[in-house]
């Protein structure tokens, strides 16, 4: 039976990201991740392994950021990722006050923007925005 909850260690947060190939970093780094996210809900299967995860970083300001919706590979495609990113976006209309309005961003993993199309996302460059713009910084 798959089960909800609001934690998870940053070890077993650094091997879902391993699991999916994502970039490795410490794990202080990792720690301060899941313990400073306005909202982190964790997918636990019969055995109380983590199978999924999904961070949310919020100021109570008008922008948010949906991070980290990872979903291991043998549970992918039965609905997880959906609830989760569901959670986050309840979790902010839940916590909003009368009147806020809350720009919902994310950085989608290659291939994965229809997934996140169905939620309402825009791609983009698009009419009104340019396009995303990151980088890594790392101190050597």
């Amino acid at each position: 039976m798959i089960k909800y909850v609001d934690y998870i260690s940053p070890e077993e947060y650094m091997e879902l990201r391993r699991k999916v190939g994502w970039m490795e970093f410490p794990l202080e780094e990792a720690k301060n991740c899941v313990e400073n996210a306005y909202m982190v809900l964790c997918v636990r299967d019969e055995t109380d392994r983590a199978i999924g995860v999904v961070r949310l970083l919020w100021d109570g300001g008008y922008v948010a950021f949906l991070s980290d919706v990872i979903v291991v590979p043998e549970y992918q495609g039965q609905g997880i990722g959906r609830h989760l990113v569901e959670a986050v976006i309840q979790r902010i209309k839940d916590d909003m006050k009368p009147g806020y309005k809350v720009k919902l961003n994310l950085n989608s993993a290659k291939g994965k923007e229809p997934f996140y199309e169905k939620f309402g996302f825009k791609i983009r460059p698009n009419e009104d925005c340019g396009a995303g713009m990151d980088q890594w910084l790392n101190l050597e």
